[in-house]
């Protein structure tokens, strides 16, 4: 994809195109499961500048991530819909109410592991929608069309 991606005959159109169709979907393969801590949402965001290199931008050039963002017409999504792919399968998940419900709200009577406590999917959905909205998630999992609102709307405020 590289002699694509970095063809300057071809439109940049075009190759944002092909990048989203080819590599964007291997890139976010699983992404469901996944929970996101600062430190890979960084790696994340750094993936996502395949812009320099579609634009021949050398890291030299002392340009910032935006500018080249800028300059390819593009905003950074690559986390949003990471995010928002995780919160539309974590309600499919909770709607179904079986074990995966007791594991995904951590409801199990059990002795916690020493040192600092793993980062579970609530907790990053919950960075994601706001810290005051936990008992909301939980209370709109069960009505389909709210969580499918409220996935939406903090979707398009990129949060």
């Amino acid at each position: 994809m590289k002699t694509i991606l970095t063809n300057k005959h071809i439109s940049i159109e075009t190759r944002k195109r092909a990048l989203q169709c080819y590599i964007e979907p291997v890139l976010m393969y699983g992404c469901e499961a996944w929970t996101i801590s600062k430190q890979i949402q960084n790696k994340l965001e750094a993936t996502e500048m395949f812009f320099r290199r579609m634009l021949r931008i050398p890291w030299t050039a002392k340009k910032t991530n935006e500018r080249v963002l800028n300059e390819a017409n593009k905003r950074r999504s690559l986390v949003r819909t990471i995010r928002k792919r995780q919160a539309t399968f974590l309600g499919h998940v909770m709607r179904r109410g079986k074990l995966e419900y007791l594991v995904t709200t951590g409801k199990f009577e059990e002795k916690r592991s020493r040192g600092r406590q793993r980062e579970k999917i609530m907790d990053g959905l919950a960075t994601w929608l706001g810290p005051g909205k936990v008992s909301d998630i939980l209370a709109a999992f069960k009505d389909r069309d709210l969580w499918r609102d409220m996935i939406a709307n903090d979707y398009k405020q990129g949060t």
